[in-house]
């Protein structure tokens, strides 16, 4: 096929992640009908994104040794860091699988989760566009 699958991926949990960091910020303004999507876009935030980093454990072969597998480890770090906060987010705030209104410790495992996604998005973008890996000549 020529690409790698992880790339591809990855778009579900963060699009996923992201608009659950905006539904429960939404809520102060909207209340429950803003919130109330939150918990269903971690778990599928959640659900996709151990897809997502299977393909790129299983890809990692394909990282050539230098500061491209420097940045590849910084990369999963910090998107293991966001995969951790948002499952602890999202199991902290559901109650009998009902989800509850988001409290401090849930915006801030957000805002968290937010910032270290966009930091591993970030340098899995330099992997992606500086240093071409997802190509299957990359290696």
């Amino acid at each position: 096929m020529g690409h790698r699958l992880h790339p591809a991926l990855v778009h579900f949990p963060v699009a996923c992640w992201s608009l659950a960091v905006v539904a429960d910020f939404a809520g102060f303004w909207f209340g429950e009908p803003a919130w109330r999507w939150s918990s269903g876009l971690l778990a599928v935030g959640c659900g996709t994104a151990i897809v997502a980093m299977l393909a790129g454990i299983l890809e990692l072969a394909y990282v050539p040794e230098g500061p491209a597998m420097r940045i590849a480890y910084w990369h999963m770090g910090a998107m293991l860091c966001a995969c951790a906060l948002f499952c602890t987010r999202l199991l902290l705030r559901l109650e009998d699988l009902r989800a509850l209104e988001p409290n401090t410790v849930s915006l801030l495992l957000d805002a968290g989760g937010f910032l270290c996604l966009t930091v591993g998005g970030w340098l899995g973008g330099k992997l992606v566009y500086h240093h071409g890996v997802w190509r299957s000549d990359s290696h």
